[in-house]
């Protein structure tokens, strides 16, 4: 049975057309994802059928008395703890069990006469109780807790999160609502491995229907079976997951450029038969009105033509190629014996790794771990308890860190000053370079600060390219990008002559770009020997 459906849905923001022509239906029970390139309009869909905005044109449907539950809405944690945050997720139940509460001790106090039936009253509200879940209520939060990984949150005042952990209070909240139809908008975000491997059993688990955004290839192939691809304003609807699509869409292309380029050549062919009865007609003497009749009925024909448009075979992406530096020394960085502590606390202890010319290497692990803390020491910017940091010969280090552009100096600066601070280009060389990153036209004087994560990611990057270096350091490069955009940092990390090291949940990065994988957990460092999304789960 139906629950969701969408039909021919437009809306403009601000002038601009962001949905031309919506219309897909969701069955129950479906997971299906909703994927674009940034800007394409995925949230403003989201927002559409979540009811925090309404279409100028079309309707979206819900099915009567489905629940619909969004991970953007951020639960409200005034004066709460995480836990009693969550507990809101049990509302109908905490309403049963404050009534059974009031009704024990009613009991000591009630007469013979009405013990009996207020006992049989009891019986029933504690069956619907336990129906609902209602003995399974701090189970279930401890259980989603430990999977997202914010079990050690529960006691702690909401107000005091972080907004990357209450991006993942507020997606606990939505799991345990289990509503009928979930909208989750990057559900990955500020989860590592572990807790995106636990958030895919859950998803493909889950007993009502999904929609999602993500970016991450892995957690897509791994949870929907339907792919909504959004482009241009329009909808198209594959069946199966990421791979599926990404296979079919291309087939489906590679067919409408065909039938394009069949019907421009018909069209060519019959205005040039136009034109020529057109010339025969008017050389003959007296001029030939059959020939211009006949002209007159083909250039009708003509316009009756439903023109195909133009198939888009590659979106805008980043013209992405980092310069080539001179050669460093075999030695690159390296650490013996290497200790951290904060507070008192071990971090990780007598951690050796060695890195030489031209490795891949990737650290992963979990959130905690001290995988950007291990990066950092290595780098120098932090000083171990213990341990000798050594650096090689020659070394032309560009970081691309996950932190990017958060001081509140940088943030009102203009994209153009940003980049230009590096690059020794005239305003029109550096504008021309920020294109190829798709910052276009008036874009460039835009404040640093009202950039989207992606669109900071991408100014760092150009600006790492126009710098000659030999070692490449990546610090979770894929969190803010779009798909396009990863695979474009892919290619380009696999062109790159140097030295490359990273810390990456990204499992497709990993996979496709490194050749060593170390798993930093509990204070050690290990060598994954065959890395897979479960191998690392003996640590």
């Amino acid at each position: 049975m139906m629950i969701c459906q969408a039909d021919h849905i437009q809306k403009n923001i601000a002038g601009n057309e962001i949905l031309h022509d919506v219309s897909f239906s969701v069955m129950e029970n479906e997971k299906v994802a909703i994927v674009g390139f940034n800007g394409s309009g995925k949230t403003t869909l989201f927002n559409l059928i979540a009811r925090l905005d309404t279409p100028d044109q079309g309707a979206i449907a819900i099915k009567n008395g489905a629940s619909v539950g969004y991970l953007r809405q951020l639960p409200d944690g005034h004066g709460r703890t995480v836990r009693e945050v969550l507990m809101t997720a049990f509302s109908e139940c905490m309403a049963i069990e404050k009534k059974m509460k009031q009704m024990e001790a009613a009991f000591a106090t009630a007469g013979a006469d009405t013990l009996e039936k207020m006992l049989a009253r009891y019986a029933q509200i504690q069956d619907e109780f336990q129906k609902l879940g209602g003995y399974e209520m701090e189970f279930r939060i401890d259980q989603v807790a430990e999977g997202l990984e914010i079990k050690p949150l529960l006691s702690r005042p909401f107000s005091s999160l972080s907004g990357g952990e209450r991006t993942k209070v507020g997606l606990a909240l939505q799991l345990l609502s289990e509503p009928d139809l979930l909208l989750l908008d990057e559900p990955t975000n500020h989860l590592d491995i572990l807790a995106l491997e636990w958030l895919e059993q859950f998803i493909r688990q889950y007993r009502g229907t999904i929609l999602l955004v993500s970016h991450d290839r892995f957690f897509l192939d791994r949870t929907v079976d339907k792919v909504l691809d959004l482009e241009d304003g329009e909808i198209i609807c594959y069946i199966g997951n990421y791979s599926t699509y990404v296979k079919e869409k291309q087939e489906r292309l590679i067919l409408e450029f065909a039938a394009y380029e069949d019907q421009q050549k018909k069209i060519k062919k019959m205005k040039e038969t136009i034109k020529r009865l057109k010339e025969w007609a008017n050389q003959a003497n007296p001029p030939n009105a059959g020939l211009h009749r006949r002209a007159k009925s083909m250039e009708k024909a003509l316009d009756r033509i439903e023109r195909l448009k133009r198939p888009k075979m590659e979106t805008d992406r980043m013209a992405l190629e980092f310069a080539r530096s001179s050669r460093t020394g075999d030695r690159v960085l390296s650490c013996t014996d290497l200790s951290v502590s904060f507070d008192g606390i071990s971090l990780f202890e007598k951690v050796n790794l060695d890195v030489r010319y031209r490795d891949r290497i990737a650290i992963a692990g979990p959130n905690g771990a001290g995988k950007t803390t291990l990066l950092k020491c290595l780098l120098g910017d932090l000083k171990p308890d213990v341990g000798e940091i050594r650096h090689g010969t020659n070394l032309n280090i560009g970081l691309l860190s996950q932190h990017v552009f958060e001081q509140e100096s940088e943030r009102d600066r203009r994209v153009i000053d940003v980049f230009r601070e590096h690059a020794r280009l005239t305003e029109g060389e550096a504008r021309h370079e920020l294109a190829k990153f798709m910052f276009y036209g008036s874009d460039v004087f835009r404040k640093v600060g009202s950039l989207s994560g992606g669109e900071r990611v991408r100014i760092r990057l150009a600006d790492l390219m126009m710098k000659k270096i030999n070692v490449l350091v990546l610090d979770e490069p894929t969190n803010h990008l779009d798909i396009e955009s990863r695979e474009v940092l892919e290619e380009a990390v696999n062109r790159f002559e140097g030295t490359v090291l990273a810390v990456s949940h990204d499992r497709y990065l990993l996979t496709k770009c490194f050749t060593k994988i170390y798993w930093l957990q509990g204070g050690q460092l290990r060598r994954e020997e065959h890395f897979s999304e479960s191998s690392h789960r003996i640590h």
